[in-house]
């Protein structure tokens, strides 16, 4: 699709056919001698406008636009006609042509303010010092006893690192996949997902994120501390790339996983699709049930990935990343139930040395010590809240050593990815921060408690996290001495 107008949903073409469009409906009222001429005009933009659209790609938004002009067309044209061939002009009476046009109009508007609540999205400029490169590797792995995938599990990853420059016009990821036929594979999936029709999010192929496949690390910045990020359950690993973006920009590695089967549709290099398992039941229980093994499996992914990226980080393996990667310093992240599984992930490995849960409900077993510092962000808290959600969480943060957690007003579950910049801006589902507000949000917080725990930052941790929303400091009991050793 063109370029979309800066400020506006609308690329060029589809803002000249909502103009020609209305026009057109807008020249049956115009004095007798400007109502020729705006209609000839009108039409002849309609066309041309119009044909760039169907030659590229009509977007659902514009086929109300595009009707309301076929519909005030006759009306409009006909009578020029006639009287150019010196027959009677027709006219409808104005209290039949004004319902009319007062239709046509609202198809016309439909269009833009559609595009407005469901935007190909516009990912923020990250605002560190390095540019960001991309990379999407494989990993396989036996299976961990999940019963799904007897053949052993094969984990995309996708990092997000410090680049060197690029030419201007080097070619930028698109949004969901390494190609745009895999970005509307994985669009469609998450539509299904979420049970809503697939031409919803039709958008979300055309978007372009501002990493660079395959560009070169940074020649400067030493090796990189690591995060590793799981998505939400039927999300996909690209959910959050304008967080990993930011944080890429500010000198990390980022490496998302799409975990098989839970995931809306994984991609394989090998073109086969392995779309999501996960269902609920109705059952609570069986439900809990579940989701405890679905975390599991997750954090075991984890694992693995982070044992992959050692050996990475050692030279061990080649890639653009070879030797470049710190292991000693890993943060272990996630959204949902992905932030589930980091917790889980860090109590069962001491390679992790930080986790950041993006508003997870802690599936499992509460006890256990987490050595570990959490950063927990969670949505606001209301009467829909799962009563449930808070004391469990607390009751996880209160094992661990000096462990952060942050509840951020105007926010919702979805407000810590990237959905507000595609989803209609309806606060029980995105939040009510705005377009970007939360991202901003998200990534600082993220960055003061990476700065401080990963790299020893001289950081009042409370203070830079309150100016985000409210925080509570568990600090560790007495009986929650670390165990274990890297």
């Amino acid at each position: 699709m063109p370029s979309a107008i800066t400020g506006l949903p609308l690329s060029v073409p589809e803002a000249l056919t909502v103009f020609g469009a209305i026009t057109l409906v807008l020249a049956r009222w115009l004095p007798d001698r400007l109502r020729g001429p705006a209609a000839l005009a009108a039409g002849a933009l309609l066309v041309g406008s119009v044909t760039v659209l169907v030659v590229g790609e009509l977007r659902w938004q514009m086929v109300p636009v595009v009707a309301a002009a076929a519909a005030a067309a006759p009306f409009a044209l006909v009578p020029m006609v006639r009287r150019r061939t010196g027959r009677t002009p027709w006219r409808a009476r104005w209290w039949l042509a004004l319902p009319g046009s007062a239709v046509c109009a609202a198809l016309i508007a439909s269009g833009p303010v559609s595009a407005w609540a469901l935007p190909v999205p516009e990912f923020p400029e990250p605002s560190g010092r390095f540019p960001v490169g991309t990379q999407v590797l494989e990993f396989s792995t036996r299976p961990e006893g999940d019963g799904r995938d007897d053949e052993g599990r094969t984990l995309v990853t996708q990092l997000w690192y410090p680049a060197g420059r690029s030419a201007p016009d080097a070619p930028r990821m698109p949004y969901l996949g390494r190609t745009e036929a895999e970005s509307r594979t994985v669009s469609s999936a998450l539509a299904g997902y979420a049970g809503v029709p697939g031409f919803l999010l039709d958008g979300l192929p055309h978007a372009r994120s501002h990493a660079v496949p395959g560009a070169p690390a940074a020649r400067e910045g030493g090796r990189f501390p690591v995060v590793l990020f799981s998505p939400g359950l039927g999300g996909a690993r690209t959910q959050n790339t304008a967080w990993a973006e930011e944080l890429a920009s500010h000198g990390y590695v980022v490496a998302a996983v799409d975990h098989p089967y839970d995931s809306a549709a994984v991609v394989l290099a090998d073109g086969r699709t392995l779309h999501t398992r996960v269902s609920a039941t109705g059952d609570p229980e069986e439900d809990a049930a579940r989701a405890e093994g679905w975390t599991r499996t997750r954090a075991a992914d984890l694992r693995t990935v982070l044992t992959r990226l050692t050996r990475m980080g050692r030279g061990e393996a080649d890639g653009i990343l070879a030797g470049r990667l710190d292991t000693g310093r890993v943060a272990v992240t996630g959204h949902s139930i992905g932030g589930a599984a980091a917790l889980q992930a860090a109590r069962q490995d001491r390679r992790f040395d930080a986790v950041i849960d993006l508003d997870g409900f802690p599936h499992g077993p509460t006890w256990g010590h987490l050595g570990q510092p959490v950063l927990a962000l969670t949505q606001e808290i209301g009467p829909g809240t799962d009563p449930d959600y808070l004391p469990r969480l607390t009751r996880v943060l209160e094992l661990g050593a000096a462990t952060n957690y942050l509840t951020v007003p105007g926010t919702a579950h979805l407000t810590f990815t990237d959905a507000p910049l595609y989803l209609p801006p309806v606060s029980g589902v995105v939040g009510s921060l705005g377009r970007t507000e939360g991202h901003r949000i998200t990534a600082a917080a993220s960055l003061s408690f990476l700065d401080a725990v990963l790299r020893g930052a001289p950081t009042d941790l409370p203070t830079a996290l309150a100016a985000h929303g409210e925080v509570t400091v568990h600090r560790p009991k007495p009986h929650a001495v670390p165990q274990g050793t890297r």
